[in-house]
Protein backbone atom coordinates (compact mmCIF):
# COMPACT_ATOMS: atom_id res chain seq x y z
CA UNK A 1 0.00 0.00 0.00
CA UNK A 2 1.26 3.30 -1.05
CA UNK A 3 0.72 6.05 1.05
CA UNK A 4 1.23 9.95 -0.53
CA UNK A 5 2.85 12.40 1.97
CA UNK A 6 1.12 15.86 1.24
CA UNK A 7 4.39 17.54 2.53
CA UNK A 8 5.75 16.21 -0.49
CA UNK A 9 7.18 18.84 -2.05
CA UNK A 10 5.98 18.45 -5.78
CA UNK A 11 8.72 19.03 -8.92
CA UNK A 12 8.40 22.66 -10.72
CA UNK A 13 5.92 22.97 -13.78
CA UNK A 14 8.99 23.58 -16.26
CA UNK A 15 10.99 20.43 -14.51
CA UNK A 16 7.74 18.28 -15.12
CA UNK A 17 7.35 19.22 -18.87
CA UNK A 18 11.17 18.48 -18.86
CA UNK A 19 10.72 14.90 -17.71
CA UNK A 20 7.84 14.47 -20.02
CA UNK A 21 8.86 15.26 -22.80
CA UNK A 22 12.39 14.17 -22.70
CA UNK A 23 11.80 10.28 -23.85
CA UNK A 24 9.87 11.26 -26.77
CA UNK A 25 12.34 14.45 -27.94
CA UNK A 26 15.40 11.55 -28.00
CA UNK A 27 12.82 9.00 -29.64
CA UNK A 28 12.13 11.70 -32.98
CA UNK A 29 15.88 12.82 -32.56
CA UNK A 30 17.91 9.93 -32.54
CA UNK A 31 16.56 8.44 -36.04
CA UNK A 32 16.12 11.54 -37.62
CA UNK A 33 19.69 13.40 -37.02
CA UNK A 34 21.97 10.40 -36.83
CA UNK A 35 21.37 8.88 -40.76
CA UNK A 36 21.09 12.97 -41.99
CA UNK A 37 25.21 13.16 -40.55
CA UNK A 38 26.13 9.40 -41.93
CA UNK A 39 24.72 10.66 -44.99
CA UNK A 40 26.72 14.11 -45.02
CA UNK A 41 29.64 13.35 -42.91
CA UNK A 42 30.28 9.38 -43.03
CA UNK A 43 29.83 6.86 -41.07
CA UNK A 44 32.05 7.61 -38.50
CA UNK A 45 30.76 10.60 -37.71
CA UNK A 46 27.10 9.44 -37.56
CA UNK A 47 28.62 6.14 -34.97
CA UNK A 48 29.81 9.53 -32.72
CA UNK A 49 26.65 11.61 -33.17
CA UNK A 50 24.79 8.09 -31.69
CA UNK A 51 27.15 7.48 -29.08
CA UNK A 52 27.08 11.05 -28.02
CA UNK A 53 23.15 11.86 -28.56
CA UNK A 54 22.68 7.95 -26.83
CA UNK A 55 24.69 8.49 -23.52
CA UNK A 56 23.16 12.10 -23.12
CA UNK A 57 19.46 11.24 -23.32
CA UNK A 58 20.45 8.00 -21.32
CA UNK A 59 21.96 10.53 -18.34
CA UNK A 60 18.74 13.04 -18.49
CA UNK A 61 16.57 10.27 -18.54
CA UNK A 62 18.45 9.04 -14.84
CA UNK A 63 18.77 12.52 -13.62
CA UNK A 64 14.61 12.69 -14.56
CA UNK A 65 13.37 9.48 -13.25
CA UNK A 66 10.79 9.88 -10.73
CA UNK A 67 11.92 6.67 -8.47
CA UNK A 68 10.51 6.44 -5.09
CA UNK A 69 12.86 7.21 -2.38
Amino acid sequence: MVLNNPSEAKAPSGLRWFVALTPLAGAIVFPILVPIVMTRVGIGAGVGVALALSSLWFIAMLKTSEMPH
